[in-house]
């Protein structure tokens, strides 16, 4: 099979025909009338502040349940969640994002967007393929780009007094970050930002309307596809059209899937994790002087604040009936690994719930666990450190303009969508 056999006809359309079979629920619209028994985690008061409600949940029932999505689970204990994530025999990542549908079974193990979807064995061989691309080395290089884009994007605010932090600053970085990496045009940051809000928000929406929302997505793919057919250049796209596991070129849906992946997944963990940094230090002014005065301490805060502000919830599959952590699970139940509430448990953290900057011991898991540890970790590291010291560099004096005007992101990924700063 040649790479154009590979990638003939309508690629989009057939992605999303093919990752519309599965099991189907009507959505369940209303408050939580109790987080134990009846947890949402699309719900306003998840969305403004999880911590409260998440320890509450790890004394009384560290396990809770919800009959919405048809049917889940949410560990809040450290072990609970690490448990779950080592476990691929009984708990499947073919879906990873707890909505109102679930993807057929036979897209394992595979799963629609590898490798974040992949079983074992079929995991090892697509992580291992992008591992090049995300060593530290590799990453470094990117870091004098970043940077000077974080200047870019300052410079472009001129002597502004207020600045949106999660609009004007934080969303970009990210976005510039993964489309270079790609290979796509810089000047398409404002549809990542709406593929973004489709995969990862609008999880409670009618079916209808959420494939159309991936579909966009996948047409979008499918045009990058065919222009790096046609002008094959050194990116990680033309990568993956060449690239090959157990002796075959990657099939279309396995391309197109992990470029999806990394688009969505890429921009809006990194987005999320910036932005809540910031929001940290626009509210924690001691935290803020002390950085600044003392920026070499800079990385072990950047691994205090993704510990405490860890963005990203996964969801696994139950495999089959079940009992697990004294709860009776049914096959095709969801489960959230909540690496949030994990970062949170007071019997894996001292002053768990407190932000303490120059913490020297701290085995977090903002990037997961797992063989699904989060492969773009070094990268996300990197943008965080250097999005933060730019901006404490330019502007070390800035507070919240209005702690109302500050909205959260729902969903399994949580960070600031709205952030005015008052600068100076």
């Amino acid at each position: 099979m040649t790479v154009d056999d590979r990638f003939a006809g309508d690629a989009d359309e057939r992605f999303t025909d093919r990752t519309s079979h599965g099991r189907r629920n009507e959505p369940t619209i209303g408050p939580v009338t109790d987080w134990a028994t009846d947890f949402d985690h699309l719900d306003d008061a998840w969305a403004a502040d999880p911590y409260e409600i998440q320890d509450d949940l790890r004394q009384r029932c560290p396990v809770a349940h919800t009959d919405r999505f048809g049917g889940g689970w949410l560990p809040t204990r450290y072990e609970d969640v690490a448990a779950v994530a080592y476990d691929s025999d009984r708990f499947s990542s073919r879906s990873v994002v707890m909505s109102n549908f679930r993807s057929d079974v036979a897209l394992a193990p595979a799963g629609g967007t590898p490798p974040i979807t992949s079983d074992p064995p079929f995991h090892h061989g697509a992580r291992k393929l992008l591992l090049p691309a995300f060593t530290r080395t590799a990453i470094a290089a990117l870091e004098p780009a970043t940077r000077a884009y974080c200047h870019e994007l300052l410079d472009g605010l001129g002597g502004s007094s207020e600045i949106d932090a999660a609009v004007d600053y934080a969303q970009h970085i990210p976005m510039r970050a993964i489309s270079d990496m790609l290979g796509f045009p810089p000047e398409d940051g404002p549809e990542f930002a709406g593929f973004v809000a489709s995969v990862l928000e609008g999880i409670n929406l009618p079916l209808t309307e959420r494939l159309e929302g991936i579909g966009a997505l996948f047409h979008y793919l499918s045009a990058q596809i065919d222009d790096h057919l046609a002008h094959p250049r050194e990116d990680l796209t033309s990568y993956l059209i060449d690239a090959e596991l157990d002796g075959e070129k990657l099939d279309a849906f396995h391309v197109a899937g992990t470029m999806g992946l990394l688009l969505v997944a890429g921009i809006d963990t990194t987005w999320s994790a910036i932005g809540a940094s910031l929001w940290h230090l626009a509210g924690h002014p001691g935290d803020r002087e002390r950085l600044v005065a003392e920026p070499a301490l800079l990385p072990t805060a950047v691994e205090e604040l993704l510990r405490a502000y860890a963005p990203v919830t996964m969801a696994r599959l139950v495999r089959e009936d079940m009992t697990w952590g004294g709860v009776e699970m049914k096959g095709e139940d969801w489960l959230l690994l909540s690496f949030p509430a994990a970062n949170r448990d007071p019997a894996q953290f001292e002053r768990a719930d407190e932000v303490v900057i120059d913490r020297e011991v701290n085995r977090h898991a903002a990037f997961g666990l797992g063989i699904h540890r989060c492969l773009g970790s070094h990268l996300a590291r990197m943008e965080l450190r250097v999005a933060l010291e730019v901006w404490l560099e330019r502007h070390p004096t800035f507070s919240l303009a209005d702690p109302d005007a500050v909205t959260w992101s729902h969903g399994q990924v949580r960070g600031p969508r709205r952030l005015p700063l008052k600068i100076g």
